[in-house]
């Protein structure tokens, strides 16, 4: 499985997204010019890359029960 390249990528997309918010949740907490000049570009940012993690899990797990 870790040997997967669809799962390789999943697994970096999801960290993609850990990383995302991350950034969004403590430019949020200090606050100041940073969060108000990028706070909502990071969320938008964080959905969509949550919704490519999500389909390429999706994708994986689909083409791992089709035993290929």
């Amino acid at each position: 499985m870790a040997t997967d390249p669809l799962f390789i990528i999943a697994a970096i997309a999801a960290l993609a997204v850990l990383a995302i918010l991350a950034a969004g949740v403590l430019g949020f907490a200090r606050g100041g010019e940073f969060n108000r000049k990028n706070g909502n570009r990071l969320m938008r940012w964080r959905i969509a890359a949550q919704f490519a993690a999500v389909v390429l899990i999706l994708a994986f797990v689909y083409f791992r029960g089709q035993g290929g």
